[in-house]
């Protein structure tokens, strides 16, 4: 968990990783419950309008749902608030809006079938980084940040 937090770009402690444990799966959660009524609804207005949601995720420091935390539920909770998100974060923000856009449309042409698969897949991604914060999207960006980083070492040896 650790190592997948860092990768989306997040340096935090130990002591606020345990600290932020729920608070950091609540935005990703609450978009899964989201798609995954949406993707059960057949819903076109519904994932394009999450996919509204991914694109203020993914431009701004705050995904709106990380408001709706840091100004709510975590005082219900007892947890801390959340920091901003990393860049990384914000760029895996930036594909889940693209992918949702892509659903959102697909539905409201009526080919459901194929919408259906991609929002499975979209679904299973989100899942995947709520339950153990590995963002797929954030290794793929850290995996490219590293080979772009050694082609420069060879480059200046």
């Amino acid at each position: 968990m650790r190592g997948n937090l860092t990768t989306q770009g997040y340096c935090l402690s130990d002591e606020e990783r345990r600290r932020l444990a729920v608070g950091l799966r609540f935005s990703t959660g609450t978009c899964l419950l989201l798609v995954i009524g949406a993707l059960a609804l057949e819903s076109a207005a519904m994932v394009l309008a999450l996919s509204g949601i991914g694109l203020v995720a993914a431009l701004t420091p705050r995904h709106p749902f990380d408001l709706v935390w840091n100004h709510g539920v975590r005082h219900f909770t007892g947890q801390p608030s959340l920091p901003p998100n990393p860049a990384r974060r914000r760029h895996a923000f930036k594909i889940a809006t693209v992918w949702t856009l892509a659903v959102g449309i697909l539905l409201a042409a009526g080919a459901s079938v194929v919408a259906l698969v991609l929002g499975g897949l979209l679904v299973a991604a989100c899942a995947t980084v709520t339950t153990t914060n590995l963002c797929i999207p954030s290794e793929l960006l850290a995996l490219r940040e590293r080979r772009k980083a050694r082609a420069r070492v060879r480059v200046t040896s």
